[in-house]
């Protein structure tokens, strides 16, 4: 094959990446509103909250119909939350960000990829942390099916997938997960009961806790170590920012599954790299 060619087959897939995402993008959407509700995320069709009109295929294309209509429902002409495009959007840049770890790492500065296998199982991992996110931002909560599920399926690919624990041998692969799992799951649990003893009311929710379960399940207990540290980091600022600027109180409620999501993507795309940073500047090797 010659360089064109690849380079064509690159750019093919790429665009492959960013529209694949965008559609499962939607399909997040779906199931942000509805998990958090007991609906089912098949039946109906995907419909206006509002006058209920039941959305035809032309027009519940991912980004481009929400442009087309200008944001407003084609029935009743009620506003339609650019949050559904913005799910849209950014499920679409990490799934081709995904990508790019596997064809181009280098020149994004991305952690590479060791097998093709991974990219599905990052796009299934990233897809429920932003299904997570975004439930946990609207209802303060973490779905059991996005958290015990994870925690479920992270070994099992692990051990089809042994890479992801940057092992090759299956068995290897579904030990580390086990491990991952148990260390994320016992970390944030030791956290939450000695922060329920010392504030005396509950620190942090049980939600929390099994998602972080369920990173250890994919991406191994170095990720964990990373996601705890670095969400607390990315926490207290976005904390401390929003009493600067909304005048929030220090009492006040902030859902915390989001930062150990965006922890936990972190790792995925720079977490190596950063952590070989960090050591060297702390005098590690």
């Amino acid at each position: 094959m010659s360089a064109e060619e690849l380079r064509y087959y690159v750019l093919v897939f790429a665009i492959f990446s960013l529209g694949f995402g965008a559609c499962i993008g939607s399909f997040l959407n779906v199931c942000i509103w509805r998990i958090p509700r007991g609906e089912s995320i098949v039946r109906p069709r995907s419909h206006c909250p509002k006058c209920g009109m039941l959305i035809p295929w032309y027009l519940n294309i991912p980004v481009l119909s929400w442009c087309w209509l200008r944001g407003k429902c084609a029935k009743c002409k009620e506003p339609i939350s650019f949050r559904y495009t913005l799910v849209e959007m950014l499920t679409a840049m990490l799934f081709l960000l995904v990508y790019m770890q596997l064809v181009s790492p280098a020149n994004l500065g991305l952690q590479p990829l060791a097998t093709p296998f991974q990219v599905p199982c990052y796009w299934l991992f990233i897809s429920g942390l932003i299904v997570g996110t975004f439930v946990d931002f609207d209802h303060f909560i973490l779905p059991d099916s996005i958290t015990l599920g994870g925690m479920a399926i992270g070994p099992v690919l692990c051990a089809l997938v042994p890479q992801l624990q940057g092992e090759k041998i299956w068995y290897h692969g579904l030990l580390w997960s086990g491990i991952g799992e148990v260390v994320g799951f016992g970390l944030l649990f030791a956290v939450a009961w000695i922060g329920e003893l010392v504030f005396k009311k509950e620190a942090m929710g049980f939600g929390d806790v099994k998602l972080m379960g369920a990173i250890g399940a994919f991406l191994g207990w170095k990720a964990v170590i990373f996601t705890v540290f670095f969400s607390s980091l990315l926490g207290s600022v976005c904390g401390l920012s929003l009493m600067a600027v909304k005048g929030a109180k220090l009492q006040s409620r902030i859902p915390f599954g989001p930062y150990l999501a965006a922890a936990a993507v972190v790792w995925i795309f720079w977490g190596p790299a950063l952590l070989r940073a960090y050591l060297s500047l702390a005098g590690g090797k």
